[in-house]
């Protein structure tokens, strides 16, 4: 199982997917909920929820793709079971949550236990150019008009 936002579907989205595919015999692909896209980057991704999984849907390494949840990002998760949580190069490992207006920094390893994730394990892909294929730099590159 992967995630991403996978907007702007480049050469290393395709890349990171076929890593990911060659660690098992069925992939998973989790895409971010806009709402989420929002939250987390400070923007909204150029393509809507709804083409980002129409453009994954070309890609030939992926077997299913889901929308992760709005508010709860565990229940698809634990509904799939993966045996495999490959994560790229750049996504982080850890969740951070508040409680009782504290931040609290927990690894992703210790939520897939505590969801009864007990033997699935968690990869770390390689950067295929990044320095070309990151999306942020090639939404830079974008112009918009008005």
């Amino acid at each position: 199982m992967v995630f991403g936002v996978f907007d702007l579907l480049h050469p290393g989205h395709v890349d990171f997917i076929k890593q990911a595919k060659a660690l098992g015999d069925f992939l998973i692909v989790s895409v971010a909920r806009d709402v989420n896209v929002i939250k987390i980057k400070g923007q909204r991704p150029v393509h809507d929820e709804k083409q980002r999984l129409a453009n994954l849907g070309s890609v030939p390494y992926v077997d299913k793709i889901v929308l992760g949840g709005k508010i709860d990002p565990w229940p698809h998760i634990v509904k799939a079971r993966p045996d495999v949580i490959a994560l790229g190069y750049d996504q982080g490992l850890y969740i951070s949550q508040i409680t009782d207006n504290r931040k609290q920094i927990i690894t992703l390893e210790t939520e897939l236990q505590k969801h009864g994730l007990k033997k699935t394990k968690v990869v770390r892909l390689k950067p295929h150019w990044p320095q070309i294929y990151k999306s942020s730099k090639l939404r830079r590159s974008i112009r918009y008009e008005v």
